[in-house]
Order: structure tokens, then sequence, then C-alpha cells
């Protein structure tokens, strides 16, 4: 409302400014007071008389091309002041020869004022088109093609309305194509998520099944077959919750449902958890977890349950890929600005391939690694990792160190997470 109502007063201002402006040219002219007025009334009313007979014409014009009605607009100035000034000059003149000499330089002034106006109108009117084409070939071709026309376009030189009105289709065509191509990839991800996890799904579930009817039919009765028939369905149920917790925790971080209660937590704290809970599969498979800690150790706020997923998740995948009798390295520390924890995960797995390293996080990432039973699960823990460290407002990488991997988290020393 601000703008319409400034643009009203501008007009209002300008009205009056005018016959102002010329009733003290009278006064510095020396022209008598009523003469003065005559003319500002007359000069004034031949100008209005021109502008409601201009508006009656683009009236009739609103259906017409652009560059017409900018070339009637544009030429109504100089038709008002050859009316007004001719009307003018008919009542005050002495001779009638001034009076013709006032109308041909009028006709001369307004034609070069009509090829002006033209002129102005073709210019307006080819930008227009090329605008047009641009929206067209946006709806024909889709996002991410080329729009400009070739010569017809806006450029520099044209109305800065149309040339802005051109960067914003093309800046519209990009950010619609980046959507297309993002939509695209979750579409390819939610795809290939639900095919995967359908086989960590259904090979599981079809071992469990073939067990428990062994064990009902009694094709297996001897106690230690049985047991290890326990052991194995128990595990592979483990492995089956695990899974449905990857996936109801991601399903909260894309729905943005994950709420953090924020404490502040000294970082040995919550790496020794992670051990502990990392240290039975760890031992079974002859691999040894060490932990480096800076002393004092990093304190930093966060959500402790979560925060302790991240790290056990980066665990898990450590002791996964590492070969027995190898050691995974559990390192906390401020970085070089003071102004950031870090965390990060050294394991032996014998590096990523470099093409590989920016796709670590995506869901259901397992690299080359065979879908077999036991190969750890349907490539979520590491996905799930990223969410829920973005969601405390940091970073999570990876980069091949050594001989093997190294996962690095960082975090804000001052949280700015949302609870």
């Amino acid at each position: 409302m601000t703008a319409p109502r400034t643009k009203r007063w501008g007009l209002v201002a300008l009205a009056v400014a005018g016959p102002t402006a010329a009733a003290l040219v009278a006064v510095a002219g020396g022209i008598p007071a009523g003469e003065a007025v005559q003319l500002v009334v007359q000069s004034c009313l031949g100008a209005a008389v021109t502008g409601l007979i201009i508006s009656g014409v683009l009236f009739v014009l609103r259906r017409r091309p652009i560059g017409v009605q900018v070339a009637v607009a544009a030429f109504a100035p100089v038709l008002a002041v050859a009316l007004g000034a001719g009307w003018a000059a008919s009542q005050m003149f002495i001779t009638s020869h001034d009076l013709w000499v006032l109308w041909v330089v009028l006709l001369g002034a307004g034609t070069v004022g009509l090829v002006v106006a033209l002129l102005l109108g073709r210019r307006v009117a080819e930008a227009s088109a090329s605008v047009g084409e641009m929206a067209r070939r946006l709806g024909e071709r889709g996002p991410g093609t080329p729009l400009a026309p070739g010569e017809g376009r806006p450029a520099g030189a044209g109305p800065h309305e149309l040339v802005a009105l051109a960067a914003q289709l093309e800046e519209t065509s990009a950010r619609l194509a980046d959507a297309q191509a993002q939509a695209a990839a979750l579409e390819r991800s939610r795809r290939e998520l639900v095919s995967w996890v359908s086989h960590d799904l259904r090979t599981p579930l079809a071992g469990i099944r073939a067990m428990v009817e062994a064990l009902e039919d009694r094709v297996v009765d001897d106690p230690e077959t049985v047991a290890r028939y326990h052991r194995t369905m128990r595990r592979e149920a483990d492995r089956l919750a695990g899974l449905v917790d990857d996936l109801f925790e991601l399903s909260r971080i894309h729905a943005g449902l994950l709420a953090l209660d924020l404490h502040r937590v000294a970082l040995d704290e919550l790496i020794a958890d992670a051990i502990a809970g990392a240290s039975i599969a760890a031992r079974a498979k002859g691999i040894v977890l060490a932990e480096q800690v800076d002393d004092p150790a990093p304190v930093v706020e966060l959500s402790t349950p979560e925060m302790a997923r991240v790290v056990r998740n980066l665990l898990d995948n450590a002791i996964r890929h590492t070969p027995a009798g190898e050691t995974v390295v559990v390192h906390a520390a401020l970085d070089a600005t003071a102004t950031q924890a870090e965390v990060w995960v050294q394991d032996g797995c014998g590096g990523i391939p470099e093409g590989d390293l920016d796709l670590v996080f995506e869901l259901a990432y397992r690299g080359d690694v065979a879908r077999t039973p036991g190969d750890g699960g349907a490539g979520l823990g590491l996905a799930v990792a990223r969410g829920l460290v973005e969601a405390h407002h940091g970073e999570i990488s990876v980069r091949n160190e050594g001989q093997g991997c190294r996962f690095t988290i960082r975090l804000p020393l001052a949280a700015s997470a949302g609870s």
C-alpha cells in the first residue's frame, strides 16, 4: 500500500509544481497577471483535452501489441504541448504570422517526436517479444534449456524491467532444473532404498523361517544344532530390529520431526559409551578399539542419544570393514580455530575409491559389497549419521587416510541446533 500511495502523492506534487513554475516564469518575464493566468489555464486545458483523447485511444488499443501502446503513450506529451501551446498562442499572439510560425515549429517538432515514440515503442515491443519467447521456450523445452532467443533477447540497453524479467526467467529455469535433478536423484535413491531394504528384509526372514520350520518339524534335534539355530535367529532378529530403527530414524530426520534435547556433554564420556557398546563386536572380530581424547576433553552442547548413535554407527562401520587384528582409532579434540570440536574414526578398510567418497553418506550406498546375509545391513547407518550431525548444525566428511578411511565429525561449541 505504501508504494501506490507514494506514487499518487508524487503525481499530485508534479501537477501542482507545473502551474506554479509557469506562474513564476510569467512573473520573471513581466507578463501581466491576467495574461499569465489565461495562458496557464488555456495551455493546461489544451493538454488535459489531449490527455483525455490519448486515454481513449489507449483504451481502444488495449489489446494491441505493447509497442503500439508505448508509442501512443510516448507521443502523448508531444501532442499535449503542441495543442496547449497552439491554443494559448491563438488567443494571445498579436500577428497571424507569428501564429503560423508556431504551428510550423510544432508540426516539425511533433513529427520528430512521433518518430522517436515509434522507435521507442518498437524497442520495447522487441524486448517484450523476446521475453515472451523465453517464457515459451521454458514451457516447451522445460527447465535447464537455453532460453535466450538470440538477437531479440533483451540486453543491457533494453528496458530495465524487461531485462530484469529475462534474468528472472533464466534464474527460474536454472532453479527448476536443479529441483528436477534433485527430485530425480531422490526418486532413484528411494527406488534403490526400497529394493535393497526389501532384499535385506527378505533374506534374514527367509533364513529365520527355514530354521523355525526345521525346528518345528524336528528335522534337527541335536542340542548343539538347535542352539546354533537359536543364536542365528537371534542375530538375524537383531539385524532386522536395527534396520527398522534406521528406517524410523531416517523418517524422523526427513520429516523434520527430530527433537534434540541439548545438554553440555564432555566428548570423552560420549566416546567411552560408544566404545563400550561396540567392544563385543570388535572382540569377536579381533579388532582393537583405541581411544584418543584431548585433556581436558572438549565439551559440546548436543543430544546424547542421537550423537551416541552417530559415533556408534561410525564404529560399527569401521569394525565391519577393518580386517581382523587391525586397530580402529576414535579421536576427539578441538580444531585449529578452537571454535569447533572434531571427532574422527580411523579404520583399516583399505580405502574407498575416490569417485565414491562423495556417495558414502547417500541412502543405501554400499559400494561393491555383495548383498549377502551378514554384510552389514542396507547401508543406512552413514545416512542416519549425516542426518543427525546436520541436525546439530555440524558437518560429517570422509577421506582416505593411511591404510583406511577417516570419518570426521565437526560440531560447533556453541549450540545452535533447535530442540
